[in-house]
C-alpha cells in the first residue's frame, strides 16, 4: 500500500506554484491522521460508547480490529476511485511517469487519512489485545506475535503483487502496475485489495465470534480466592 501510494502520487500534479510537493512527502497526511484519530478515540468516542454499553470499558480489542478492516477497505476504495479520476486526466506521452497526470496529489489526502484511521483501531488494538492476552511472564511474546503478524503481512503482500504482475501481462499486456502507471489498471488492484480486505472481513468477524476472551485475575500475584486463577467470558 505505501509504495503504491507513492508511485501513484509520482504520476500526478505535484506542483504547486513553483513548490514541488514530493509524493512520499503525503506519508505526513497518515501521521497526522494517526494522531487525530487517537485523541478522537480516547476523549471523544471511547467514552461515548462506554456510556451507551453502560460498562467502564468502551469497545474491545477485537471490536477495534473488526472497525480497522472496515475502513481500510474504504482507504483502498477511495485510493481506487483517485486512480480511476487520475487516468481519466492522464497525460497521453509520459515517458517517465513523473506529473503524468493534471489531477492534484492532494486528491490523495482522504485515502491517507483513512489509513491513519485504520492503523489507530487495527494495529494499536492488535497490539493491545495481545497483550492482555497473554499472562505476564509472556508479555514480550505477545508483543513479538503482533509484531510478526505485521511482517509476515508484507511479505503476502509482496507474494500479491508478485501474483497480480505475473498474472496481468500475459499477452504482452503491460499489466496492471507498470513503469508507466498511465498503461496500466492500479486502480483495478486497489479495488482488489478491497474486495480481499472485504473477504478477510467475513473471516474475521467469524474467529472474533468464536474467540473467547481470558480474564486474568490477581496481576500481581494470586487472585481473592489465592489460587491465581483466570477466567473466561464470551466476546
Amino acid at each position: 500500500m505505501a509504495s503504491l501510494f507513492v508511485e501513484q502520487g509520482a504520476a500526478m500534479k505535484t506542483n504547486v506554484s513553483n513548490f514541488n510537493i514530493p509524493a512520499a512527502g503525503m506519508s505526513s497526511f497518515d501521521i497526522l491522521s494517526v494522531a487525530i484519530f487517537i485523541f478522537l478515540y480516547r476523549f471523544a468516542l471511547d467514552p461515548i460508547v462506554a456510556k451507551l454499553k453502560s460498562e467502564p470499558t468502551g469497545l474491545t480489542e477485537l471490536q477495534r480490529m473488526g472497525i480497522g478492516l472496515v475502513i481500510a477497505i474504504l482507504a483502498m476504495v477511495a485510493a481506487g476511485v483517485v486512480e480511476v479520476c487520475r487516468l481519466r486526466d492522464a497525460k497521453e506521452d509520459c515517458p517517465n511517469c513523473v506529473n503524468a497526470s493534471s489531477l492534484s496529489i492532494f486528491w490523495q489526502i482522504p485515502q491517507y487519512m483513512l489509513i491513519g484511521a485504520s492503523e489507530v483501531f487495527m494495529y494499536v488494538g492488535q497490539l493491545e489485545f495481545f497483550n492482555a492476552q497473554a499472562p505476564d511472564g509472556l508479555k514480550s511474546f505477545g508483543s513479538a506475535l503482533c509484531m510478526t503478524s505485521i511482517s509476515l503481512g508484507n511479505y503476502v503482500s509482496d507474494l500479491l503483487v508478485t501474483i497480480v504482475m505475473k498474472v496481468s501481462t500475459k499477452d504482452d499486456l503491460p499489466g496492471w502496475i507498470p513503469g508507466n502507471l498511465n498503461q496500466g489498471h492500479l486502480d483495478w488492484f486497489f479495488f482488489l485489495l478491497a474486495a480481499l480486505t472485504m473477504v478477510d472481513l467475513v473471516i474475521y468477524m467469524i474467529c472474533a465470534k468464536w474467540y473467547k476472551y481470558i480474564k486474568f485475575e490477581g496481576r500481581n500475584g494470586a487472585d481473592d480466592n489465592g489460587d491465581g486463577g483466570q477466567m473466561e467470558h464470551s466476546v
